[in-house]
């Protein structure tokens, strides 16, 4: 690629973004004799002033750069999907008031902050901390008097004579002129601070003061306690202790000497950054004190999940499993029931010592429970925020209790404790990133019965009566096990997913309820604002960066898309032995570290800059500034390649010890997968077309000179898909001079990421099978292998790649095709036969939102899902739907309502011919050849 050796800036010669001064707070000197330095978490920015793994665990199959991206974008829309774009950013749950409260101590030891809120009681911001020596939460309230605000770039005077001013909760006494700088426009700009009141006053309603500002507002759409953890330095899940009122950071080890042995070469910046980081990292996280509970009530059908928005039904059982050993199973005495002294048997599965303890008032039962929800300091659920807690709430009410009584606080879909932390682990699990990055795409369905099969290896207890009808040990045993696989998903491998949910918070500075239920976008939305407060810099709206930076400068291919993605290159069609894979390590991180890429460097305001041009755009990016989304996913992605990675796999480390580093560099990969994804996701606050547009060009110039290369090198290339590609029969000297080539001239890593015995291609992009030469078949893209195959078809697609995993060499394939050919001739003549059991048939689909939001199109499995709800059956957003297609105007229904002389054949067919037709181009079969035969075949029966 002409002039990509002049492209790539000098970092040496930039300007470093300024950084704040180092903060009061005992921090070391930076020297291997005096290892602790705190990060800078205690003082206001200048200008203000004021996958559970087990041991066989793999990676997940394989996911391109683009791909990743895709997937990380969807998620940030997925995030937004139905709510507005500043109400997804906006909603500040205030708890409001109540009588619970918790220790508010002038000193202590050792803490941990969980978490940051709004409290309606006092009218400022409260953090909730995790005691390590007494294992409680303790409560501190700000004392040093911050307020809500938002800016303008209206003069004090103009504001003050504007009808802002007029607005009952705006606070002159709190606004003042301050200086920002505007990385637009890389130079100073004077703002306006406008306080207000409380965080309502800002905005929220329609009627804040942002409203009466209009575009002359800036800064109004971030909620409070975000805010207030940004402008103090905070970082959830880091260690602090309260100290003469005041909440001060605690020093941690920074070992300075071996990190520059790590990185040689660093530059000051990035050491001076690197050693900020590195305990926000490293310090190790507690074994917090929780409990897990877990409510049955009873119903009027078996398969009718009871309304929390009514609770009219009783809370006849709730379990507790605690981490200090609770097994706790509450019991209310129903009218025909004995209780255990009826001679029942007590199931083997309850434990010997889980106490059993029964109630004649379900009132009683219920203010039991609310004694757990204040004593422990968090709180696991699954499914708490819609189910457990948000009935407990209601229910409490409708059994006389008033809501100050009550020890929840219910929001916008989440509950809320007003001591402690309510953690619900559905929507941690439901997190798309979480899901395929921390834990390899273990789990296919978000049930809890799903995931704990997937990650613990056990189940929930299988019911043969409903719930009304299970005797009282029944009952608790049922009900136990739910709360018991919930603590285990957090204890499990040195409590893996509570370190994990710990450095999230860190990472991204959210507490511990926005990172279980927040996706990856806002994440690192809230690290790129804390970065924007940490440096003083006004955080841009929208549409100042949609002015500043202009539109893309390629075409998109695929509709929809607003720029030109991933080079992918068709395949030629056939069946290849001995193929190499070449994968460039984490590409599109790489690129926007390496290529200095963020919002305010692409299209910068310097006229010396414009030399500086993006491969095949007329984009150019700043050589005068280090950027910061280059910067901190720079640092991210190196301190996890260089530091974490080889720790977590370092011998002479304790088992402990490398479980640690293990979570550290996945959590840390979950940030760098999704980050350019979100970068270049519409939703995204800090979206920047110019820069996804630079990312993909940058790539595609990168791949395209690594292929001219390899052919150069005398290499076939048979694919390529955005970070990698495919040789046919490359030898190690060959492979050895390409890698080292592509050190030298991109400086990213260029790997051997796979090695297939042989790979067949069907002539599509994205699109291949292959038998790895461990055995393993390796599936691309391919219909057999998604979910929502059908179960006949997927066993017949396990028993083709079989067939194709004996193959050894070219002449085993003419064997092979006769098999294969027997198998599709098979599937199709039990089909037209309607041989195959509905179950066979079904296809499985997740319902994503609640069915009245599907409203603009209806998808097969939401008409399956609204004729299950018109059965009486509640169906909610996370249930798997299984349908199967039949004759008829709907064209689908429930595999409960259907029967096999509806099933629709020829629809099934198709199905047939979509998954098994790739591979059969592949291996020269022509489809239509062999169902024409065993047409011919059926019908002269």
């Amino acid at each position: 690629m002409p002039g990509l050796d002049t492209f790539i800036p000098d970092s040496q010669k930039r300007r470093q973004p300024p950084r704040p001064s180092p903060s009061g707070t005992p921090s070391g000197t930076g020297r291997e004799s005096e290892p602790h330095r705190s990060p800078r978490v205690g003082r206001p920015p200048r200008g203000e002033g004021d996958r559970i793994e087990r041991e066989d665990a793999t990676e997940p199959d394989e996911v391109d750069a683009e791909t990743e991206a895709a997937e990380a974008e969807a998620d940030a829309d997925a995030e937004a999907e139905g709510i507005p774009a500043h109400e997804a950013e906006e909603a500040e749950e205030i708890i409001a008031q109540t009588k619970f409260e918790a220790e508010t101590p002038s000193e202590t030891g050792s803490c941990v902050l969980l978490s940051v809120s709004y409290s309606g009681n006092r009218g400022k911001a409260l953090a909730k901390l995790y005691d390590l020596e007494r294992q409680r939460v303790v409560f501190w309230y700000d004392n040093t008097g911050h307020q809500p605000y938002l800016l303008t770039d209206m003069s004090l005077d103009e504001l003050l004579s504007s009808e802002a001013a007029s607005h009952p909760g705006f606070d002159p006494g709190g606004c003042r002129e301050i200086e920002k700088h505007d990385l637009l426009q890389d130079k100073a700009v004077r703002m306006t601070k406008v306080a207000a009141k409380d965080p309502t006053s800002v905005g929220g309603r329609g009627t804040g003061i942002r409203d009466l500002l209009g575009e002359r507002s800036w800064e109004d759409r971030i909620r409070y306690h975000e805010c207030f953890v940004y402008d103090r330095r905070l970082v959830p899940g880091y260690y602090y202790r309260i100290s003469g009122g005041s909440l001060v950071p605690e020093a941690q080890p920074v070992p300075i000497d071996a990190l520059k042995r790590a990185f040689p070469g660093a530059t000051p910046a990035f050491l001076d950054s690197l050693t900020e980081w590195f305990p926000i990292f490293s310090s190790p996280v507690p074994d917090y004190r929780r409990v897990a509970i877990d409510i049955e009530v009873e119903t009027e059908a078996q398969d009718r999940v009871p309304d929390p928005q009514v609770a009219a039904n009783p809370v006849i059982c709730v379990s507790a499993a605690g981490s200090d050993g609770r097994k706790q199973v509450l019991i209310l005495r129903r009218e025909g029931f004995d209780g255990d002294r009826g001679g029942a048997e007590r199931p083997k599965e309850l434990p010997e010592d889980a106490s059993l303890i029964y109630f004649d008032r379900e009132i009683d039962l219920i203010r039991e429970v609310f004694q757990l929800l204040v004593d422990y300091p968090i709180v696991l659920t699954f499914n708490g925020d819609n189910f457990d807690l948000h009935y407990l709430w209601k229910r409490a009410q409708v059994l006389g209790m008033r809501r100050e009584e009550i020890p929840i606080v219910m929001g916008r879909e989440i509950a809320l404790l007003p001591v402690g932390v309510h953690v619900d682990l559905y929507k941690f699990f439901h997190n798309h990133a979480i899901q395929i990055y921390a834990f390899g795409n273990a789990y296919k369905e978000l049930t809890l019965d799903a995931i704990s099969e997937a990650l613990l290896g056990i189940k929930k207890i299988q019911l043969e009566k409903s719930i009304n009808e299970l005797d009282y040990l029944s009952l608790a045993n049922y009900c136990f096990r739910d709360s018991l696989i919930t603590l285990r998903l957090t204890t499990e491998h040195s409590s893996l997913v509570m370190n994990l949910i710990t450095l999230i918070m860190r990472i991204s500075r959210v507490s511990m309820e926005d990172a279980t239920r927040q996706g990856v976008s806002s994440w690192i939305r809230s690290l790129f604002y804390d970065e924007h407060r940490k440096g003083n810099y006004l955080i841009p709206k929208k549409e100042d960066i949609s002015l500043a930076k202009g539109g893309s400068s390629t075409t998109a291919v695929i509709k929809g898309k607003k720029y030109k993605g991933a080079l992918v290159i068709k395949p030629e069609s056939g069946v290849f032995f001995n193929v190499i894979v070449l994968d460039f390590a984490s590409l599109y991180p790489s690129i926007i570290s390496r290529w200095n890429l963020s919002y305010e460097t692409v299209r910068c305001p310097h006229p010396e800059c414009r030399k500086n041009l993006v491969p095949d755009t007329d984009h150019w990016v700043c050589t005068r500034r280090v950027g910061m989304m280059a910067h901190v996913v720079g640092l991210l992605r190196d301190v996890r390649v260089r530091w974490f990675k080889p720790k977590s796999k370092d011998p002479s480390l304790s088992d402990e010890e490398r479980g640690y580093y293990k979570v550290v560099q996945q959590a840390l990969k979950v940030f760098l997968n999704a980050s350019y994804g979100v970068f270049g996701a519409e939703i995204f606050p800090l979206y920047c077309l110019p820069l996804a547009d630079s990312t993909t060009a940058i790539g595609r110039s990168i791949i395209t000179e690594t292929i001219e290369k390899a052919k150069g090198l005398g290499m076939k290339v048979l694919y390529s898909d955005t970070d990698s590609i495919f040789l046919h029969q490359p030898t190690k000297e060959q492979i050895s001079s390409l890698l080292s080539w592509a050190e030298s001239k991109f400086g990213i890593d260029l790997e051997i990421d796979k090695r297939y015995t042989f790979v067949t291609f069907s002539g599509r992009k994205k699109n291949y099978l292959g038998v790895l030469d461990s055995g393993v078949v390796d599936i691309k893209g391919l219909m057999g292998k998604k979910r929502n195959t059908p179960p006949f078809i997927k066993n017949a697609f396990v028993e083709m790649t079989q067939v194709l995993r004996e193959v050894k060499s070219p002449q085993d394939f003419e064997a092979a095709k006769s098999k294969i050919k027997a198998i599709v001739q098979r599937c199709y003549s039990d089909l037209k036969a309607r041989r195959i059991p509905l179950d066979d048939l079904v296809f499985k689909v997740m319902i994503s939102r609640p069915l009245d939001r599907y409203d603009k199109t209806t998808p097969q499995h939401v008409k399956a899902a609204k004729l299950l709800e018109e059965k009486g059956k509640e169906v909610k957003p996370g249930d798997l739907i299984s349908f199967v297609k039949v004759q008829g105007p709907l064209g689908v229904k429930p595999v409960q309502l259907a029967r096999i002389d509806e099933v629709d054949v020829d629809k099934y067919v198709g199905h047939i011919e979509s998954t098994f037709g790739q591979v059969l181009e592949a291996l020269n079969i022509d489809f239509e050849e062999i169902v024409g035969v065993k047409r011919l075949d059926f019908f002269s029966r």
